[in-house]
């Protein structure tokens, strides 16, 4: 263990190394040590669920998780809500009519849906369940109607972590500053963040997300060391037992 500059300190690991700041806790990882040397076997991917009240930080969290690790895939959902902005087909959303959702749905194309305000959103279920038999990771941003859905269809595949913000004050400054919908669609958002905080207690990990630095780097601890897990080493048993009796 190494001190650095401004009480920042380089823990050398299984992971290469990271770098933990006091006060932001950024946790930086490196792929001097690829996973695959850690969990050198066959193993079971994982499904990495965040949720969260409007605006309270899964998308953001979300992308400086895939850009940290470049082994984790984006489980892109499809929607009826028209498309905003500068947004992509198949990048942020598959957009698609009531007409082509509904359909879908009745041939079992998703493996969750759920009607948020007016619109429709579902999790595509073939890059799931090929991710999950290649031993791949895919991180999940949904509300807690298709984190219930996943936990039925797939049990221990998911890992659940809800991020509540500090107060409401913070979550309706942090709805303000998106500007994407109207005033009315905003306080919408805001009844709903008060009912869907309290579906927290049906989570695995509950956080608070103070900074998004801070958030980011526990929602990786929970990542690495749920990709761990004994039961989701598959092929260990083989590998560690020749490796023992050669």
């Amino acid at each position: 263990m190494e001190f650095l500059t401004s009480g920042a300190v380089e823990v050398s690991g299984v992971f290469g190394y990271c770098v933990i700041m006091p006060g932001n806790a950024l946790l930086r990882l490196h792929e001097s040590a690829p996973f695959s040397r850690v969990v050198p076997w066959r193993r079971r991917g994982l499904c990495l669920v965040l949720s969260s009240p409007s605006g309270g930080g899964k998308t953001t969290i979300t992308r400086r998780l895939l850009r940290y690790d470049s082994s984790l895939r984006l489980s892109v959902s499809a929607t009826t809500r028209p498309r905003r902005g500068d947004e992509e087909e198949g990048r942020d959303y598959y957009f698609l009519s009531l007409a082509e959702f509904e359909e879908r749905r009745a041939s079992g194309w998703f493996v969750e849906t759920a009607e948020v305000f007016g619109n429709f959103y579902g999790t595509p279920r073939a890059p799931v369940e090929a991710a999950l038999r290649e031993g791949a990771s895919m991180v999940f941003d949904i509300d807690w109607q298709g984190a219930e859905q996943l936990v039925r269809e797939l049990g221990g595949d998911v890992v659940t972590v809800f991020l509540l913000p500090p107060d409401l004050g913070s979550l309706r400054e942090r709805l303000k500053l998106r500007a994407q919908d109207g005033a009315d669609v905003m306080e919408a958002r805001l009844g709903g963040a008060l009912r869907e905080v309290g579906h927290w207690v049906d989570y695995d990990y509950v956080l608070v997300n103070h900074d998004l630095d801070e958030a980011t780097a526990y929602v990786q601890s929970i990542f690495l060391a749920e990709r761990l897990r004994r039961e989701r080493q598959s092929g260990a048993a083989d590998v560690i037992d020749e490796k023992l009796h050669p």
